[in-house]
C-alpha cells in the first residue's frame, strides 16, 4: 500500500460518493465567482486562476518549449517514496489520451492532456507524440538511462461528449494540487467512464436527426409540408445506416445509404406537387437531409490540427472528410439523377434561403444546435448554452449577408469566429473542452445549400454550375473551420490572467514564418 503524506500538506482522498467520474470537477465551488479576480476585459474570472492559467494553456506552453527549457515538475500526485510507478503512469496517459483522441479532440489538446497527467506523477522528460490513429509518449529518467516508451492504437472512434467531459473533470482533479487521485483510483474511473451509457438512447437520436433536418428546412425557407419530409428522410437514413453499421458497413457506405432517403423525399413531394399543382420547395427537403449528414466536427479538427502544426493528423482527418463528403456526393446524385429521368421539375435556380422570416429562422436555427448538440450525446446542462451559441451565429451571419449584402464566405468566417470565442469562454468557465460548446453551434452555418445545388447542377449535365456551387460549399466549410479555431486563439490571446505570470503567455506555434 503507499504511504500517505505527512505533515502540513496532507490530503485526504475523495469517498465515491463524493466524487464520481461525471460530477463536476473538485472545487467547481469556483465558479461561484466570489472573491475571484476581474481582468481588464471585465469578465469576472474564478478563484482558481489567481493562481495559474488552466492546465490546457500552461501545458501548451511547455510543448512548444525546448525540452531542456521546461521547468522540473512539482507533482501533484505522492503517493509513494518510491517515486511513481513509470509503466502504470504512461499506461494511464496513453489511455486518457485515446478517449481524448476517440472523442474527437485536437491532437494538440491530446497531447496538452496527456503531458498535464505524467507530470502530475511526477514524471520530468515525458515527450507524447499523437498522430490519426496512434499515440506514443517517451520517458527518459536521466540523461544516462534508457528511454521507456509506450504506444497505443485508436481502433474505435465514435462521438459522445459526455465522455469527453468526463474524462476533462478527471484530468483536472489530477492536475488540482487539493485533490487525491491515487493511480488506483484514476484507473477505477477511468473504467466508469468507459462503462458509462449513453445519456439518450437510439430513438431519441433517431428523432433530433429527423428535427435537425426539418429545422434545416426550415432555416433555409421550407414550410410545415417540407419540415416533416425533411425529417421522415432524415429519420428514415439514419435508420437505415444502423442497420448497415450492424451487418459491419464500412463508414463510407453508410453515409452513402444515408444520404439517399432525404434526396428521395425531395424528389418525391416535386412529383406529386407538380402532379396537384401545389407550390413546393424540393431543396429545402435534401438541403435539410444535408444538414444531418454534413461532418462539419471532423472538419473543423482537421483544419486545427493543420492550423497548429500537426499536418500528418490534419491530412488524415481532411482526407476522412473528403471520403464522407463523396459518400454524401454518392447517395444524393443517384436519387437525383433518377429524379431528372422522371422529368422531376428541380430548379437550380431556387433562392437557398428567404430573409423574410427572421424569428421563425432564428428559433429554427436554436432548435437545430439544440437537436445537434442531442446527436452528439452532449451533458443536458450544456445543451441550452450551445443552443443559444448556435442561434446567435445565425443572426451574426444573416445581419452581416442578408441585411448587410457581405460575402456568405465572410458572414461564415465571422460568426464562426464568435461560435469559437464563446465557446472557449464558456469551457475556460467550466473547466471543460470546448467541443461541447462549439461543434453543435456551427450547424446552422453548414454548407447544405451549396451542397446540393451543386450536386443538382452535376446531375442535369451542367457542370460548370454544380462545380462552382461545390467551390462555394469548400470555402464556406473553411471559413466554418478557420472561423472557429481564430476565435479560439483570440480568446486565448487577450483572456490573460494575473498572477499567473508566464505561464499565461504561450509559445508561437513549431515553426514562424515557415522557417
Amino acid at each position: 500500500m503507499a504511504a500517505e503524506p505527512d505533515g502540513p500538506d496532507e490530503r485526504k482522498p475523495q469517498s465515491d460518493e463524493a466524487h464520481s467520474a461525471f460530477t463536476p470537477p473538485h472545487g467547481m465551488e469556483r465558479l461561484a465567482l466570489t472573491g475571484g479576480d476581474r481582468p481588464g476585459s471585465g469578465f469576472v474570472l474564478p478563484e482558481a486562476w489567481a493562481k495559474g492559467a488552466p492546465w490546457q494553456d500552461r501545458m501548451r506552453t511547455l510543448l512548444r518549449m525546448p525540452a531542456g527549457e521546461r521547468p522540473v515538475p512539482e507533482p501533484v500526485q505522492r503517493h509513494d517514496d518510491n517515486g511513481p510507478a513509470v509503466p502504470r503512469v504512461l499506461d494511464l496517459t496513453l489511455r486518457i489520451g485515446e478517449l481524448l483522441l476517440a472523442g474527437g479532440e485536437g491532437a494538440e489538446d491530446v497531447e496538452a492532456a496527456m503531458f498535464a497527467v505524467s507530470r502530475a506523477y511526477g514524471l520530468d522528460r515525458c515527450e507524447p507524440n499523437v498522430t490519426f490513429t496512434l499515440l506514443s509518449i517517451s520517458h527518459q529518467p536521466s540523461l544516462v538511462e534508457d528511454p521507456v516508451t509506450a504506444s497505443r492504437t485508436v481502433r474505435r472512434r465514435g462521438t459522445d461528449y459526455t465522455r469527453l467531459s468526463a474524462v476533462f473533470t478527471l484530468i483536472d482533479d489530477i492536475t488540482t494540487a487539493n485533490t487525491d487521485v491515487t493511480l488506483e483510483e484514476a484507473y477505477r474511473r477511468l473504467a466508469e467512464i468507459r462503462r458509462n451509457r449513453h445519456p439518450y438512447p437510439g430513438w431519441v437520436l433517431t428523432v433530433a436527426s429527423g428535427v435537425l433536418a426539418g429545422s434545416a428546412s426550415v432555416l433555409v425557407g421550407g414550410g410545415f409540408l417540407v419540415f416533416v419530409a425533411a425529417a421522415f428522410g432524415a429519420m428514415l437514413g439514419d435508420r437505415l445506416a444502423w442497420l448497415c453499421a450492424g451487418r459491419g458497413l464500412p463508414e463510407f457506405y453508410q453515409f452513402v445509404v444515408a444520404a439517399m432517403p432525404p434526396a428521395a423525399m425531395g424528389v418525391a413531394l416535386t412529383l406529386v406537387g407538380s402532379a396537384a399543382q401545389w407550390e413546393v420547395r424540393p431543396s429545402a427537403v435534401i438541403t435539410g437531409g444535408l444538414f444531418a449528414l454534413l461532418p462539419g466536427r471532423a472538419l473543423v479538427a482537421g483544419v486545427q490540427d493543420g492550423l497548429t502544426g500537426y499536418y500528418i493528423t490534419a491530412s488524415a482527418r481532411l482526407l476522412e472528410v473528403m471520403y464522407f463528403f463523396i459518400a454524401i456526393i454518392i447517395g444524393v446524385l443517384t436519387v437525383l439523377y433518377l429524379g431528372v429521368q422522371l422529368d422531376a421539375q428541380l430548379n437550380p435556380d431556387a433562392a437557398p434561403h428567404t430573409a423574410e422570416r427572421p424569428v421563425v429562422q432564428i428559433l429554427a436555427a436554436v432548435v437545430l444546435s439544440f437537436t445537434f448538440a442531442i446527436l452528439l450525446q452532449q451533458e443536458r446542462s450544456t445543451v441550452l448554452m450551445v443552443s443559444l451559441n448556435g442561434g446567435i451565429a445565425w443572426v451574426v451571419y444573416a445581419a452581416m449577408h442578408d441585411t448587410g449584402g457581405i460575402s456568405p464566405v465572410a458572414a461564415t468566417a465571422v460568426a464562426a469566429g464568435l461560435v469559437g470565442l464563446f465557446g472557449q469562454l464558456f469551457s475556460r468557465y467550466q473547466f471543460a473542452s470546448a467541443l461541447p460548446y462549439v461543434t453543435a453551434a456551427i450547424g446552422p452555418l453548414l454548407p447544405g445549400s451549396a451542397t446540393y445545388f451543386g450536386l443538382l447542377g452535376i446531375a442535369q449535365n451542367n457542370p460548370d454550375r454544380g462545380l462552382a456551387s461545390l467551390s462555394k460549399a469548400a470555402a464556406l466549410a473553411l471559413a466554418i473551420a478557420i472561423g472557429v479555431n481564430l476565435g479560439g486563439e483570440i480568446s486565448r490571446l487577450f483572456l490573460t490572467v494575473p498572477g499567473a505570470g508566464r505561464a499565461s503567455s504561450r509559445r508561437a506555434a513549431k515553426r514562424t514564418r515557415g522557417f
